[in-house]
């Protein structure tokens, strides 16, 4: 959980941006009528150097989220010795499936039958959550509306998998609270299937409060915590 508000033994604009986050978080809880502990806050480092990720570690944060694959792995490689929590929260190539899993310990981008079928394992289990399309365009990421049931019921019979709940990113023309509510009733459906997947991914820098307001438990904030992203080299 990284929506934690103890003090930080930093006063760097990385520490202030995230106690800023962190603040804002639990102020959108409390108006929400929720409790931050409620809530996880996954730093997404997407572009930004590993010795980054080592800062927030060192001010508290647990939850990291990458979305690009051999970004995603160099860096769990390098950060080995942190205890970290790392979530895969970008389009995921089914061939890259089982390389995922590897260091992946939560996926929220899982969108289609066969990725999860390249996901099944005997192993342990790898949390997921079904990412749902809110737009009409199928080259986003995420399910179509109408698919989202047999997909849920794919997750439920596919060893290796433990379903958390659903996944989604509000469109950029559209009300973020009224996506969000779109998502919430999404979730409702998945609960009628797996009353235990629960869990919401939702919110970002620009719209975590309207998602908490919705009922969001899982927020993905990058550049709102790490900056604007490093120019790509």
């Amino acid at each position: 959980m990284t929506t934690s508000t103890s003090p930080t033994s930093s006063s760097s604009p990385l520490a202030e941006r995230l106690q800023a986050v962190r603040s804002g978080v639990a102020d959108a809880a409390r108006a929400a009528g929720r409790s931050p502990e409620e809530l996880t806050t996954i730093v997404v480092t997407k572009f930004h150097p590993a010795s980054l990720v080592r800062e927030l570690a060192a001010l508290g944060v647990r939850d990291v989220g990458e979305n690009r694959h051999q970004e995603a792995q160099a860096k769990a490689e390098e950060l080995a010795d942190l205890d970290l929590t790392w979530h895969f929260v970008g389009q995921l190539q089914s061939k890259k499936a089982r390389q995922v899993r590897r260091y992946a310990s939560v996926i929220h981008s899982v969108d289609r039958l066969s990725l999860v079928d390249a996901l099944r394992s005997e192993e342990a289990d790898v949390d997921a959550f079904v990412q749902l399309n809110l737009t009409d365009d199928p080259e986003r990421g995420g399910v179509a509306d109408r698919d989202l049931e047999p997909l849920v019921e794919h997750v439920l019979a596919t060893p290796g998998l433990r379903l958390l709940g659903v996944m989604a990113v509000a469109p950029l023309d559209e009300e973020p609270a009224r996506a969000f509510e779109r998502v919430r009733a999404a979730s409702e459906r998945v609960r009628s299937l797996a009353p235990e997947a629960t869990s919401i991914s939702a919110g970002m820098s620009q719209d975590y409060p309207e998602a908490i307001a919705a009922g969001a438990t899982h927020l993905r904030i990058g550049t709102a915590i790490t900056g604007n992203r490093p120019s790509l080299r």
